[in-house]
């Protein structure tokens, strides 16, 4: 989360160029975090709105966050720094705070020479991490704001009247604001998060739109449980201070946190509505948190059922349950119906398909089950059921 790795540079500052080793075919596609649209024709588009580069406390270059961005799969990333704490200020002075984000934008372009992760497209955001030292009001990020350096604190405001004043310029600017690991132990040491007053008056005045429930290896039923007492965006993001790689077991299948936006529209303006309508699901260590009908698109736009022949002279139905998303489905088999081959959980792999054999089928073309999917949260500590029949014509 707020990790901080050694403070080594792992590019070279003043010649940045790509330094990782490229990715095998596996890792390459094991990595991304692609779903498919919805049956609505919403698109499903990962994003991470919280990441930083050695213009604040990273250790990369800004175009670093770019390439592992685009090897992610991401639609869009936000280069965030913080606004009040620039460790690395003595050996890379700017006064632009904005000099972050027109790096990152600039190696975002797809040059007619791209290669590999390349040659996709990618949404770069300017952003900013509103940093106070106390809880009261602690960290916040603002994006899709158009100047970085209007966001500075005013002098001689107390730091809850200076984070509002800041929310207000993010906010006239159009942003996107939303209130970072309010759980984070340096701040809060129990590890609970706790809506106080200062962050409930921001919500109230339409000042805070989202919460982070989940931060980089860190998740907060609290946090999420106050994301939907107060109609707040649910968020997940990486928070990524050194390299992904470090941080996330990619050769594994491993994923980085990230959210994922259902917009009907593949652009800025299109997913800046949609993370104001609230229309995400956050994705932590491959489990799937959001509102019940966010978490219920994505999941019924990436499982299905088809059912197959019978064992040779017995009603024991083969059904296949089939995934079609990036991540391992862990599911329970919650219905009435038994598998004669099965316990009753089972893990569906991504991008793949699991058989079982149903006992006791007289009519197959009736045949469904109820799946608790149990990777999938909808509220804290309670997962999605669903409904599956056969979708074969």
């Amino acid at each position: 989360m707020r990790r901080l790795v050694a403070s080594i540079l792992v590019l070279a500052i003043l010649a940045p160029m790509p330094a990782m080793a490229h990715d095998g075919p596996v890792i390459a596609a094991a990595r991304k975090i692609n779903f498919p649209k919805l049956p609505d024709g919403r698109s499903v588009l990962a994003v991470d709105l919280h990441t930083h580069s050695v213009f604040s406390d990273g250790s990369v270059w800004p175009d670093v966050r770019v390439e592992e961005a685009k090897r992610d799969g991401l639609f869009a990333l936000a280069v965030s720094e913080h606004l009040e704490y620039q460790p690395k200020a003595a050996d890379i002075p700017h006064k632009d705070r904005n000099r972050s984000f027109e790096i990152a934008n600039e190696a975002a372009k797809v040059k007619p020479d791209a290669t590999g992760a390349n040659k996709e497209p990618l949404i770069v955001i300017n952003g900013s991490e509103i940093t106070k030292l106390t809880v009261q009001p602690g960290h916040m990020n603002a994006v899709f704001i158009t100047d970085a350096n209007a966001l500075l604190p005013k002098p001689g405001l107390s730091p809850a009247d200076a984070a509002r004043e800041q929310l207000k310029t993010a906010n006239a600017q159009g942003g996107f604001t939303f209130w970072n690991h309010p759980y984070w132990t340096s701040q809060t040491p129990n590890g609970i998060a706790t809506l106080d007053p200062v962050h409930a008056g921001y919500i109230k005045q339409g000042l805070l739109h989202g919460i982070e429930v989940a931060n980089g290896a860190d998740m907060s039923d609290e946090a999420f449980q106050m994301a939907l007492d107060n109609n707040l965006t649910i968020l997940g993001t990486s928070d990524i201070h050194g390299l992904i790689d470090w941080d996330y077991d990619l050769a594994g299948g491993q994923h980085r946190t990230a959210t994922l936006v259902l917009t009907a529209s593949e652009t800025t303006d299109g997913l800046k509505a949609a993370l104001r309508a609230g229309h995400t699901v956050a994705v932590y260590n491959d489990n799937l948190i959001g509102k019940p009908e966010n978490v219920e698109a994505v999941v019924r736009s990436t499982l299905r059922l088809e059912v197959e022949d019978p064992l040779p002279k017995t009603t024991v139905q083969a059904v296949s349950v089939i995934n079609d998303s990036p991540v391992d489905y862990i599911i329970e088999n919650s219905g009435p119906e038994g598998a004669y081959d099965e316990g009753h959980v089972f893990t569906v792999k991504a991008g793949s398909a699991f058989t079982l054999l149903i006992k006791n089928v007289p009519d197959p073309s009736k045949l469904s089950l109820t799946f608790k999917v149990l990777n999938t949260y909808i509220a804290p500590r309670q997962h999605l059921t669903v409904q599956l029949n056969d979708v074969t014509p």
